[in-house]
């Protein structure tokens, strides 16, 4: 990494980014991988399946560090996505599965700052079905692409500082834990401490590369199980 440089008083400066423009804003065109293909999320067209998908999750395990969710009913989660997919600042994908067409989760990019060249991943609802598949790793890669190859300079994750799950996954992934951000909202009534996660742009040809041996076609068998664990790539 660049160090920061002296200006002529002596004082310890930022180093310089050379050639800066700002990216633009992710245009929201389809993403296509192997095992998933990421869409806009169309209520009418992803809802039903979606919402099959989590009523898998019984209990409403997934929307525990959520600050909405669960929905027992269909209409209810069609008007949740009805109105997300309306948010401005926001830009909603569904997680389809490449072998079924069924979309099984969603994603989004939120807190988009093209100034700052900051862009961060959230919203993550995945249903069981997807949950500890290759899709659910290779949905985070194809976003990363996305936004690295647009030109940021920051992809962010935050989560919930008790939830432990969305920190091993933010790590497995490449994640840099950055620190805790406390009582940062009030979600559902109750006290949320965030986690602050990130890559940096120069971080990301060495995780690019780890993604790519891992997705790779010889690191499964036949049964579509992995060989060797992303950490190992």
């Amino acid at each position: 990494m660049t160090q920061p440089e002296t200006n002529s008083l002596g004082q310890s400066v930022g180093f310089r980014v050379e050639n800066w423009k700002p990216p633009p804003i992710p245009s929201g065109r389809v993403m296509e991988g192997r095992f998933c293909r990421l869409e806009r999320l169309d209520p009418e067209k992803h809802g039903r399946s979606l919402f099959d998908a989590n009523a898998v999750d019984a209990l409403g395990a997934m929307w525990t560090y959520l600050p909405y969710g669960p929905f027992p009913e269909f209409e209810g989660y069609l008007a949740w996505l009805t109105a997300r997919a309306k948010v401005p600042d926001t830009i909603f994908y569904a997680i389809v599965d490449r072998s079924t067409g069924s979309a099984l989760g969603v994603a989004s990019y939120l807190r988009i700052d093209p100034a700052a060249g900051s862009i961060e991943v959230g919203h993550l609802a995945y249903s069981p079905l997807l949950q500890r598949t290759p899709a659910a790793t290779e949905a985070m890669q194809l976003m990363m692409t996305r936004a690295f190859d647009l030109g940021y300079r920051r992809y962010e994750w935050k989560c919930d500082a008790l939830n432990a799950p969305s920190a091993a996954a933010a790590r497995r992934l490449g994640f840099v834990f950055e620190g805790i951000f406390r009582q940062a909202w009030v979600v559902k009534g109750r006290n949320r401490d965030s986690a602050w996660f990130s890559i940096l742009d120069h971080e990301w040809p060495r995780l690019r590369d780890r993604f790519e041996r891992w997705l790779a076609p010889a690191n499964f068998d036949d049964n579509g199980r992995q060989r060797a664990p992303l950490s190992a790539c």
